[in-house]
């Protein structure tokens, strides 16, 4: 499944243009210094790459509860749906941004904090607007999310974000080296292949659920039989 990380990482990027695409632009680069350029552009993304692989590391230890419980088939069998619905029914999930004012505030205080950062060129400034970007809103971070949410674990939860945002890094690199490279037609090629990708993973975390005896995919084992040979020791 880490694999479905680095795809929804590369495609997702496309998306991700719209959202960081502007950041990129803005980045206070040095363009006189192709090497210093190169150190300030890995700094922006380690800043995102730590980041993500924080939110990845919360989510993976709640996650280890659903599977210290034996839900987490169950929590990859609703996180695969919910990717699904959020496709096919995104006018019910736009409605639940009413909800959403706390959280909204906090981004705008992420926004401005951003905005500060933008306006200045020291040693830390690129890891800061990248540490920063990580947490803008975006939709195709939430799903990466809602898939770390299935790990087993911290650690597999923060390698799966970590995955996701080194698939981004190749193009938001290229945007910020030669800006608008690809006509608009390919990208909205790209874009609406998204859907369909996000649908895949969907069904392949659903598949990962059921235990259908399938390898690499659908493994038969369910969580709670790891602790079948202890339950034979009493």
């Amino acid at each position: 499944m880490l694999l479905s990380a680095i795809i929804l990482g590369l495609l997702g990027s496309f998306h991700c243009i719209g959202m960081c695409g502007p950041i990129a632009f803005m980045l206070p680069v040095n363009r006189k210094n192709p090497v210093k350029q190169f150190f300030q552009i890995t700094s922006y993304h380690f800043g995102r790459l730590f980041t993500y692989s924080l939110i990845g590391l919360l989510f993976g230890l709640l996650g280890r509860g659903f599977y210290f419980f034996g839900f987490q088939q169950q929590l990859s069998i609703a996180v695969g749906a919910l990717m699904i619905l959020v496709i096919f029914l995104p006018k019910v999930f736009n409605k639940l941004n009413r909800f959403s004012n706390p959280l909204n505030k906090l981004i705008m205080k992420v926004k401005s904090a951003l905005g500060n950062e933008l306006r200045k060129k020291g040693n830390d400034t690129f890891f800061t607007i990248g540490f920063l970007n990580g947490f803008l809103p975006c939709g195709l971070v939430y799903m990466a999310v809602f898939a770390a949410l299935t790990t087993s674990n911290a650690i597999e939860g923060g390698l799966y974000m970590l995955l996701f945002g080194l698939g981004t890094i190749p193009l938001m690199t290229t945007v910020v080296y030669i800006g608008n490279f690809a006509n608009i037609s390919i990208r909205q090629k790209i874009q609406k292949a998204i859907p369909y990708v996000v649908v895949f993973i969907g069904v392949l975390f659903i598949l990962r659920g059921l235990g259908l005896d399938i390898p690499y995919i659908s493994p038969s084992g369910s969580v709670s039989n790891i602790y079948e040979p202890v339950k034979g020791c009493h």
